[in-house]
């Protein structure tokens, strides 16, 4: 019998000073059976980093032709696609043929370095291409935020994320990657 993904419900409310967007989503996340709470937050914190009105979660791990994110245009066209961890340079080089930007957030410590010196050569091509790494006590300290239902306030300032709930807050200054 196949695991069911676990759903989760989160309100964020987003001051990001660095963009000027301000807003409350109220956002329904399925957790895939594989997936641990880090990686859930850490598309929380995608969401969080690049929030529109028409920023949407996709079906994510579970297919290989959609992003963690994307974002569409009213003519269906892929404005942005948010990608997470450490994929293949050919998935990589397919998302950035098929969409205006992409954004890749790595996290995972020291395996983030070895991934990139081994794509740095092919992927410093892509000029629609940013790479981001989360740094992984922020992310582990991340992880801890999740619950079931989550209010959640984000910030955003000089680079530095921080969010919170009642009891805690995580503060993630994102590490840029590419372009450098």
């Amino acid at each position: 019998m196949a695991l069911k993904a676990t759903i989760f419900k989160a309100t964020l409310n987003i001051a990001d000073m660095d963009r000027h967007y301000y807003g409350d989503h109220h956002l329904t996340v399925a957790r895939h059976p594989s997936e641990t709470d880090e990686r859930m937050m850490i598309r929380l914190l995608a969401f969080v980093l690049n929030a529109s009105e028409t920023l949407e979660f996709t079906k994510g791990i579970s297919t290989d032709d959609e992003p963690d994110l994307w974002q569409k245009s009213l003519s269906d066209d892929i404005e942005l696609w948010v990608e997470l961890g450490l994929p293949d340079e050919s998935r990589l080089r397919k998302a950035c043929n098929r969409a205006e930007q992409v954004i890749l957030y790595t996290y995972g410590g020291r395996a983030v370095s070895l991934w990139w010196e081994k794509h740095r050569g092919k992927l410093s091509r892509f000029r629609n291409l940013t790479i981001i790494d989360l740094p992984p006590e922020a992310t582990a300290e991340l992880a801890s935020l999740a619950e079931r239902g989550m209010n959640l306030q984000c910030t955003i300032q000089d680079g530095e994320v921080n969010i919170g709930n009642e009891e805690s807050l995580v503060s993630i200054t994102p590490v840029p990657l590419y372009p450098a």
